[in-house]
């Protein structure tokens, strides 16, 4: 049996970890920035998300500081972290791969070309 695929939420939130330590509200930023502003990730989701990541070992807290009155959190990957995101970018991959491969025999086939006519 397989492991699930990831969540987007979660491959998201690892693939904006998996080049540098980043705080909540740099998450954030980095989730919209990699989703081309398609995920606008919420406090409450993310947090939520960061405590459950903590939990599996998949990220850990990097650093702890006060800014401005306010306990600060820096988040990091972990390497078992860096395992799931490289396993579920592989699996991305191949199906991608087979997606575009049936979609170009699809395009050249009498058959399916005829269906759209």
């Amino acid at each position: 049996m397989t492991e699930r695929s990831m969540q987007e939420p979660t491959l998201l939130l690892l693939t904006a970890l998996a080049d540098a330590p980043r705080h909540g509200y740099a998450l954030i930023q980095e989730i919209a920035a990699i989703s081309d502003g398609r995920v606008k990730m919420r406090t409450g989701t993310l947090y939520g998300a960061l405590d459950r990541l903590l939990t599996q070992g998949l990220i850990e807290v990097a650093a702890e500081e006060v800014v401005d009155g306010r306990a600060r959190r820096t988040y990091a990957l972990t390497d078992v972290g860096r395992g799931a995101l490289a396993t579920e970018a592989e699996r991305l991959r191949a199906v991608a791969t087979e997606a575009e491969r049936r979609l170009s025999v699809a395009v050249s086939s009498p058959r399916v070309r005829g269906a759209f006519a």
